[in-house]
């Protein structure tokens, strides 16, 4: 991921324009819902994603802080690893057509 760093003044009432550069490595523009999360003194600026599942963010900042402490992180077993390694590598076509029943 490349760093891009930009300056902005706020203005009186609390108000900053996000440079364009930023504004482009987010794909946002004019409507655009952004997300703000204050890490210790650190804001981070998020472009909001229309499927926010409140449960999975949650999770995942479980899982962050986890990882930042170093608790709960065990190496995978072998057999996982190779069977995750293979599904990435399994050519799907997401156009095919599905037949047959699906549960879901």
């Amino acid at each position: 991921m490349t760093t891009i760093r930009e300056m902005a003044t706020m203005s009186s009432k609390g108000q900053v324009t996000l440079p364009k550069a930023i504004r482009k490595a987010l794909n946002i523009d004019a409507g655009s819902r952004l997300a703000f999360t204050l890490r210790g003194n650190e804001i981070v600026i998020s472009a909001e994603d229309e499927h926010n599942d409140p449960a999975v963010a949650s999770f995942l900042n479980l899982l962050e802080q986890d990882i930042a402490h170093g608790r709960h992180v065990l190496v995978l077993p072998d057999d996982l690893v190779k069977s995750l390694v293979t599904a990435l590598e399994y050519d799907q076509d997401h156009d095919q057509e599905i037949s047959g029943d699906v549960d879901l």
